[in-house]
């Protein structure tokens, strides 16, 4: 099957890119150029397995136009985590501890970057894509989102409602931007500028990671509904509307350029090839 020739590549890639940067953790240089390696390990044996597996062009990962994509992605990201947090300091649920650490930041922007790459290659780039050439936009998006919220159980703060919460804000919003775009490089912004925001700027915990040193030194209080609490602000009710909303969004482009492929029955589609 086509999954698992893309799947297992890319997931070794992912899986030995995070034990190397487990390793390396300290220096900000150094974890900084080991994730952007990472990354493009990874967008390299993607391209290629999706050459071997279906004998064409990985258009979605083209070198083309690949960085204005990403830049578009990124400040959407941090906007979108932007007004999350803000939202979550009105209600008095955030504040401002004192300045983070610079180098710490700049480590973060490798971390960063190697999840964000190898996450939007495995459920976007492989198992969306596929299984939404079998079943149809919809139900791909389900299918992946709640895949991508089980995946965020293995954190070591996650519950069941960050799960959930991250199957409704991110794996939906993510999913979408592809489908709207069709490329890889605008939803691989938006995951990293996301993360990005979280961690290396305003210095909250990702998904139950671990609180991060970014730029700032954050500090959260107050009911986890609002707050999100142990998770991070991914699980706050503010951060689940916000990726809601650019859903939404995402969606309705995709439906005006066509890019909507409708729910499909039977054998006229298959995983393999």
């Amino acid at each position: 099957m086509r999954l698992l020739k893309q799947f297992v590549p890319v997931a070794v890639v992912g899986f030995g890119g995070s034990a190397i940067m487990g390793a390396v953790r300290g220096g900000a240089l150094l974890t900084l150029l080991s994730g952007v390696a990472v990354a493009a390990l990874a967008v390299f044996v993607y391209a290629r397995t999706v050459r071997w597996s279906e004998r064409r062009a990985p258009v979605e990962v083209a070198a083309q136009g690949a960085s204005g994509a990403v830049a578009r992605g990124t400040l959407i990201g941090v906007a979108l985590f932007a007004a999350v947090i803000v939202s979550i300091a009105v209600v008095g649920g955030y504040r401002i501890g004192g300045p983070g650490s610079p180098a710490a930041a700049v480590g973060l922007l490798g971390v960063m970057a190697a999840a964000a790459v190898t996450e939007e290659l495995v459920f976007r780039g492989i198992l969306f894509r596929i299984v939404e050439e079998r079943a149809g936009t919809w139900p791909a998006m389900v299918l992946t989102s709640l895949l991508f919220g089980l995946a965020h159980l293995l954190n070591p703060h996650a519950g069941l409602w960050g799960a959930i919460a991250i199957a409704i804000e991110a794996g939906g919003m993510l999913a979408a931007a592809y489908a709207a775009t069709r490329t890889l490089w605008v939803p691989i912004g938006v995951h990293f500028g996301w993360n990005f925001a979280a961690a290396g700027i305003f210095g909250t915990e990702v998904s139950g990671n671990g609180v991060a040193q970014g730029l700032l030194h954050g500090v959260t209080s107050g009911p986890a509904v609002l707050t999100g609490g142990e998770f991070g602000p991914e699980a706050s009710v503010f951060a689940v509307v916000a990726g809601l909303l650019l859903t939404v969004v995402f969606m309705r482009l995709a439906r005006r350029r066509g890019n909507v492929v409708p729910f499909r029955r039977g054998a006229d589609a298959t995983l393999a090839r």
